[in-house]
């Protein structure tokens, strides 16, 4: 509407809220809907290995592609492995369990499924490096996979984050190329993924998700969190290693501070040595997720079945 229009404009408090949410809406992720999330946020999952961290991205991207009318957002997901562990097979797996769940009398649409998997864009990068370079020329493709299917990008997974962390603090720098090329320290190397990161946000506006392994250790220059197991939302039996009213979960913050600024928002997640009984086919291991940013006085009690991330009462 042009500069003078906008300064000249005058909207209603209703029109203003029904502006912003349309320029930045919420997403409705089952796994993640004890907070609203919204384009923009960049949540982080820590956790040690395995934990299920990885289900859970499945399960957002599961949600974010399957169309409205079976309870997704019908949009497109931008998923990098920086772990090279990704399991398409079980992606698939999860999406098929979930159409059958969602419409268990109606037989099953291979269209719908062939759909949804078109909106799943998976890059895999094996260094730094190539992280850096997929970030720079992210903008087109993205752009390219938005014009042919007529959605936009809403989602953006990184698994995971600080996979590359420990080969690149080995080195002492990144050569570039060429003797007149300054060589990337590992800050700089952070700083410029930051960077990459946002604009590739201000073109192509996402909720980001990256996962992060967790390093448990001691009280020096860690982190903690307490379970609470006194209140009515407590899990009884969560962990076999308890004190008298909490358990202590310590682990150090090894990602450069650029980067932890970056986050807006934080989940850390445990595994448990409890198992609960689904179905027919056995039992399964059952996890702990609790929000550190915002600090929330509840945990969340799942495990991992067929069609996805459950929550356990």
């Amino acid at each position: 509407m042009g500069v003078r229009g906008w300064i000249d404009g005058d909207e209603s408090g209703r029109e203003m809220l029904r502006r912003v949410l349309t320029e930045t809406p919420y997403l409705h992720l089952s796994s993640f809907d004890k907070v609203p999330l919204r384009v923009g946020n960049v949540v982080e999952l820590i956790g040690p290995s395995p934990c299920a961290k990885t289900h859970l991205l499945m399960q957002a991207a599961i949600d974010c592609i399957l169309p409205k009318d079976y309870g997704g957002c019908g949009r497109l997901v931008l998923f990098i492995d920086l772990d090279c562990r990704f399991d398409i097979l079980r992606l698939s797996q999860m999406l098929k369990n979930r159409i059958i769940q969602v419409t268990p009398n109606v037989t099953y649409d291979e269209k719908l499924f062939e759909a949804c998997m078109r909106r799943f864009l998976y890059i895999r990068c094996y260094d730094t490096l190539e992280f850096l370079a997929a970030l720079k020329t992210l903008h087109y493709k993205l752009q390219k996979e938005k014009e042919a299917q007529g959605i936009s990008f809403s989602l953006m997974m990184i698994d995971s984050i600080g996979a590359f962390h420990w080969v690149d603090r080995a080195s002492t720098s990144f050569p570039l190329g060429g003797d007149n090329r300054k060589g990337l320290s590992l800050q700089n190397v952070s700083i410029t993924i930051v960077q990459e990161i946002k604009k590739l946000l201000l073109l192509h506006p996402m909720l980001v998700i990256a996962s992060k392994a967790a390093i448990l250790g001691n009280t020096c220059a860690s982190n903690e969190v307490k379970w609470n197991r006194k209140r009515p939302w407590s899990l009884d039996s969560a962990v076999s290693s308890v004190t008298n009213n909490t358990q202590q979960l310590l682990y150090r913050e090894y990602m450069p501070s650029i980067w932890q600024s970056f986050v807006t928002l934080r989940i850390i997640i445990q595994a448990t040595d409890d198992h609960v009984s689904v179905d027919k086919n056995g039992i399964k291991s059952v996890y702990l997720s609790k929000w550190m940013m915002p600090p929330l006085s509840f945990v969340d009690k799942f495990t991992v079945k067929d069609a996805g991330v459950f929550r356990v009462s």
